[in-house]
């Protein structure tokens, strides 16, 4: 039996709105990626995978993208914090490191309190996500104290809520995320997308908004390329130039919840039916 895996990656408010646009545009032209047996979701994409893989309408998801942001208001961030993390990567001689480096700024930063982080997020996902779905879901984060990995599913015994607080709590802007009495950070500081995380799979859709890793820290395409021979893959990514003008120049402008509705609009005309249609269906 063919097996099919879609993977979502990082790229905050932004890449949310991106990817809930991407799906919905998607499930338009008649490739409903909620057929699939896994779910992978990193930082922005364990939200959207959540609401993915618990079979929720594509169309209400993104009509909720265009709406205004209500007084919300992006977190604050910084060029030093940008800078700060390139060093701690371009020092960092493996994966586990450069996260127990990352897992230090996270810990020591002065952020929102944990209890408003889990009422934001919670939020998010909406009343329609109850808990972890039938579907198989993973969600990647990172262990703020050891640097290790840490994969999240129905099995683990951790709230879904926690698991996608963990991996969106990027360091140095959002509380790291409290579950079993240790701490976790933002599942990318592993990778992008942990595209390893649906290996063995047959069928692989990757929506990625961010596919750069640098230093140890694997790609998008490098890590599709460490699946082998055999497998199809189908890698969804922004067009560079319209991407630029949803985002700016600042990265710490993918937080930024103004620029929501034009990054789902982005996403829902990207035109890549076709193509995710010859990997997806079987």
């Amino acid at each position: 039996m063919t097996t099919r895996a879609v993977v979502l990656g990082g790229g905050g408010v932004v890449g949310v709105a991106w990817e809930t646009g991407v799906l919905a545009g998607l499930a338009a032209s008649g490739v409903d990626l909620r057929e699939a047996d896994l779910v992978v979701g990193t930082s922005a994409g364990a939200l959207v995978g959540a609401q993915l893989a618990s079979g929720l309408d594509l169309e209400r998801l993104y009509a909720r993208q265009l709406e205004p942001s209500a007084g919300e208001s992006a977190p604050k961030t910084s060029s030093l914090g940008l800078v700060r993390m390139v060093w701690q990567l371009s020092r960092s001689k493996t994966s586990q490191e450069f996260g127990a480096r990352m897992g230090r700024i996270a810990l020591a930063a002065k952020t929102a309190p944990e209890s408003e982080r889990r009422a934001q997020v919670a939020g998010w996902l909406g009343d329609e996500v109850r808990g972890w779905p039938d579907t198989r879901l993973v969600i990647a984060a990172v262990d703020a104290e050891s640097g290790e990995p840490a994969d999240f599913d129905a099995g683990s015994g951790v709230d879904l809520v926690d698991a996608v607080c963990a991996s969106t709590a990027s360091p140095g802007v959002r509380p790291p995320a409290t579950i079993g009495g240790r701490r976790y950070i933002d599942g990318g500081m592993r990778s992008p997308a942990n595209i390893h995380l649906a290996a063995g799979y047959d069928r692989i859709v990757v929506i990625a908004p961010v596919t750069r890793g640098g230093g140890i820290m694997p790609g998008v395409e490098e890590q599709i390329a460490d699946l082998g021979d055999g497998v199809r893959v189908a890698l969804v990514t922004p067009e560079p130039q319209s991407w630029r003008e949803v985002t700016g120049r600042s990265p710490g402008n993918l937080l930024d919840p103004a620029r929501r509705a034009p990054a789902a609009r982005n996403g829902r005309a990207l035109g890549v039916a076709d193509e995710v249609a010859a990997v997806w269906n079987p």
